[in-house]
């Protein structure tokens, strides 16, 4: 029997980790991080398992996911959505696959299906006749919420499927997320716009999916993977996963393309640590590999127990959430003057990293958060992406925090700090002739690989130039000598030699580079080249007009203000004639002149059995015209060849013109161009 502690420390665990789950699911104010609820959970069920006699109704361990917010139709699902088991190590892995094998014949061989984890919120559609008729989020296994109206505003789910072999009703089963690029954009725009950001990637994708206006979920950057067949009617009866995944994908449902088939533990193994070296690099964020029983018919043998599938299980990857301290807030001046708050951490591990500083963007993120010096709060890495403070745990904020004010003068230069009414960013009002911090930062963007790429040259030795006075400009850089660099942050004779032989070197460069190295505001590697391209020559971007800029691509009227103000100072102008006269030099340039598909958007689908699509690409390229990879309204035209699928039906939903690649090549024998 067991010891009466045991009892209690199981239900305050019961308690605690269904206030959590609360917050989570309900709230969207998680108080903990994953990596802690995990640890609770996992003593839990360990627990339980030692004593199953003291197993009481309301422990998370009896259930999947959380309870059912309820504003929806309750949705009851055909097949139950579980959950999954989990391990963390070669060995349980292991354990599992043996686990697996014993409940098969021994002369049965298993093969096994690898694919990422996403991170965000699990989704069932069901389609019938073709058409999606029911989207409901996974609920608590047994019944979800209907979501059908957001599901539909989500580009990447298609209303309807026109394949020939599709079975007469069938449900998917996928996972809704937010990509990373398109997360931090939608965020960098709300801060903007004075709305609420989303926390992350995962509770933004989980809440959109509950927002009862669907106008609001269209609003956000929401796509999917499909991932598995929740069940099916008619004559398709698939053998594998494999085979259910490369159908869905022939069907246009979008899957992930890193599904890979393995045949034991070291493939799987191998599969698991690959991903997890690339999964700063994925555009989306995973917490995992989920592992699966690859034969649909083992599957159904093996079957499921305690709400979960004994077929498949996740391999989990370190946390990369974690709470901390905050012990103070410090103020960073950027190139263009910008005042970034930064928070100083208690270190803590988090991500596979230790951690001890988060960016806060600015003031208006500070106030979103409530922040305050000595909060606890949750922080957030995501491989080598900088980390974040993603909330502020306010059930634990302890007595005697500071409220957080900017600062009224640079703490570089002490020149008064401004707001402008339509930034958002405070910046420092001296110029970066004037301030010390910005004429660091400047320096380290005019030598970064991008830019100038002066190999040798890093921030701590800017800084020491700068520092001692050696340099005030980019063109003091190019009048450094040997003797001058030498102990510099222990840079030896040699080291020092390279250094002076690595800037002279830099000299050759293009123009585009060049122009992007000067860190004019709003002008990126893109604006750069197009500026380049456009103008060919230094003197003619300086000397351009408001209306002249504005000719170029993407250069609107901020960013044409922007490079006027930058050439209209007097110092600016001076260290731009000085570098080319020391002898920066580039490529003459041919200017360009206007191509006859300047502007317009083509979409290239199907095979195209006379042209490559790549050469495809490149002659319209060629002739001025952009090449995307999906239909919109703003596509002007689209060339289909055989097995074009859901782009030509798109076309011909939006009516834009569709061409067949005789026709394309008729098209294009009208220009210039090489079709041999």
């Amino acid at each position: 029997m067991a010891a009466p502690n045991v009892a209690d420390r199981i239900r305050e665990l019961c308690e605690g980790l269904n206030h959590h789950i609360h917050r989570y699911h309900v709230l969207d104010q998680p108080e903990i991080a994953d990596g802690q609820y995990d640890a609770l959970y996992d003593e839990l069920v360990r627990l339980e398992q030692e004593n199953p006699d003291l197993v009481i109704a309301e422990s998370p361990s009896q259930r999947v996911g959380g309870v059912p917010l309820s504003h929806f139709e309750k949705v009851t699902h055909q097949v139950p959505m579980l959950s999954l088991d989990k391990c963390t190590t070669e060995q349980e892995l292991s354990d599992w696959m043996v686990r697996c094998q014993s409940r098969l014949p021994e002369s049965e061989e298993i093969s096994y299906t690898c694919e990422p984890k996403i991170d965000g919120a699990a989704v069932a559609l069901r389609y019938e006749e073709g058409l999606l008729s029911v989207a409901a989020t996974r609920g608590d296994s047994q019944t979800g919420e209907n979501v059908t109206v957001n599901v539909k505003t989500i580009k990447a789910v298609p209303l309807r499927l026109t394949a020939d072999n599709l079975p007469s009703a069938f449900e998917v089963r996928g996972e809704i997320y937010i990509p990373t690029d398109e997360f931090h954009r939608f965020n960098a725009k709300a801060l903007e716009d004075g709305v609420k950001p989303l926390v992350n990637p995962r509770n933004g994708a989980a809440g959109s999916l509950r927002q009862l206006d669907p106008k609001i979920t269209a609003t956000r950057p929401l796509t999917l993977f499909c991932y598995s067949l929740g069940w099916s009617e008619g004559d398709w009866q698939p053998q594998t996963h494999m085979e259910v995944i490369e159908s869905f994908a022939s069907w246009g449902l979008r899957t992930n393309p890193l599904l890979k088939q393995c045949k034991d533990l070291a493939e799987c193994m191998d599969y698991i640590d690959k991903l997890l070296s690339n999964r700063s690099g994925l555009g989306y964020d995973i917490d995992g590999v989920v592992i699966k029983v690859n034969s649909l018919h083992q599957q159904a043998r093996l079957g499921a127990v305690t709400r979960k599938p004994r077929w498949a299980i996740a391999y989990k990857y370190p946390a990369e959430e974690a709470t901390t301290e905050v012990l103070k807030v410090e103020f960073q001046v950027g190139r263009t003057g910008s005042i970034t708050p930064v928070a100083r951490l208690k270190p803590v591990f988090v991500g596979g990293a230790t951690v001890s500083n988060a960016t806060l963007h600015n003031m208006d993120e500070i106030q979103r958060l409530d922040l305050r010096v000595g909060d606890r709060v949750m922080i957030r890495r995501a491989g080598d992406v900088i980390p974040q403070v993603v909330s502020v745990i306010a059930s634990k904020r302890p007595k005697g925090t500071r409220r957080i004010t900017l600062p009224k003068s640079c703490p570089a230069c002490h020149n008064p700090i401004v707001r402008l009414d339509d930034e958002v960013v405070a910046r420092c009002s001296a110029s970066h002739n004037v301030c010390p911090a910005q004429r660091k930062q400047g320096l380290k963007h005019f030598v970064s690989r991008l830019a100038m790429d002066i190999d040798g040259l890093g921030d701590k030795l800017v800084d020491q130039f700068v520092d001692m006075k050696l340099i005030e400009n980019a063109a003091d850089l190019f009048r450094l000598s040997h003797q001058q660099i030498v102990g510099l942050e222990g840079k030896a004779d040699k080291s020092a030699a390279n250094l002076v032989t690595s800037i002279e070197a830099s000299k050759q460069t293009t123009l585009a580079k060049f122009i992007y190295s000067l860190g004019i505001r709003e002008v990126g590697e893109a604006t750069a080249a197009n500026l380049a391209n456009h103008f060919a020559e230094i003197e003619a971007v300086i000397s351009a007009d408001l209306e002249s800029l504005e000719a170029v691509d993407d250069v609107g009227p901020i960013v044409a203000t922007r490079i006027i103000e930058f050439f209209a100072d007097a110092v600016n102008l001076e260290v731009v004639r000085k570098l080319v006269s020391q002898g920066v030099r580039w490529p003459e340039i041919q200017k360009t002149s206007v191509k006859p598909l300047q502007g317009q958007t083509w979409v290239l689908t199907g095979t195209l059995e006379q042209l490559a699509r790549s050469e495809a690409k490149k002659l319209l390229l060629q002739l001025g015209a952009k090449v995307a990879g999906s239909v919109s309204a703003k596509t002007h035209q689209v060339v289909a060849g055989p097995g074009a699928g859901s782009k030509l039906t798109k076309a011909s939903e939006l009516e834009i013109p569709v061409m067949d690649e005789a026709e394309f090549i008729q098209f294009l024998s009208g220009y210039d161009v090489d079709l041999s």
